[in-house]
């Protein structure tokens, strides 16, 4: 049973070596966090410290070498194959810099995607991804494929898609990387938005001004945490 006192995410001890055959790459080596849920939290840190490492083990896109990973209480690596689908197709949802669109696709498509492979019938299945586009401001952009639409616009159907099982994790990876500045900002705004209801955000970005969004601040360097501030916001 969880904790429900636990955080959220909590982790002890974390590391992750990468083995190149004759080289061994250490990614983390050694974090200690813990995040509640409802957090925003922006991870930064310069290229190879750590941050999409500890991303992606979050994520259970990748497994720790070593330390303990609890996911409200529970020990993630003890979870069977079938509850760690669940986790990532239910619980966290995905936001990634290069979108990660179907190209032949249309929006409403490729919002879909999930629910597809989660088996959900036809009209249940429009329904909930036409929810989620309109919850993303793209009602009018739901039979446009990826090319027909600006960056911001695919980014906002990346975030329909992360949203359409209404997970309580969002981890988006550099979200506003390959957008203008007026794109990225109406980005940041929904991410606000989404925090407003309830989700938990956890994003990895190189911009502080990106970072200034977020409620606490983590920085990495050498797979380590070397700081971890919370600021106050309205």
């Amino acid at each position: 049973m969880s904790n429900s006192s636990s955080p959220l995410i909590e982790v002890e001890n974390l590391t992750k070596v990468y083995d190149l055959g004759e080289t061994k790459v250490e990614a983390l080596r050694g974090v200690f966090l813990s995040i509640d849920a409802g957090s925003y939290v922006a991870i930064m840190g310069p290229s190879g410290s750590g941050k999409t490492t500890f991303l992606d083990i979050l994520g259970c896109l990748s497994r720790p070498t070593s330390g303990s990973y609890r996911y409200m209480g529970e020990e993630v690596s003890r979870f069977s194959e079938k509850r760690l689908a669940q986790l990532r197709n239910h619980e966290i949802g995905f936001v990634f810099q290069n979108f990660n669109l179907l190209s032949r696709a249309t929006a409403l498509e490729n919002v879909e995607l999930p629910l597809l492979y989660d088996r959900v019938p036809y009209r249940e299945r429009r329904r909930r991804a036409l929810d989620a586009l309109i919850a993303v401001g793209l009602e009018d952009r739901i039979h446009h494929r990826p090319n027909e639409l600006s960056g911001g616009q695919r980014q906002r159907v990346a975030i329909a898609r992360a949203l359409v099982n209404n997970p309580s994790i969002i981890l988006a990876d550099e979200p506003t990387g390959n957008l203008d500045t007026a794109s990225g900002e109406s980005i940041l705004d929904l991410f606000d938005q989404l925090h407003q209801k309830g989700h938990t955000i956890i994003m990895v970005t190189h911009e502080p001004d990106v970072a200034g969004r977020a409620q606490r601040i983590i920085k990495f360097r050498d797979g380590k945490v070397i700081s971890d501030q919370w600021y106050r916001r309205n």
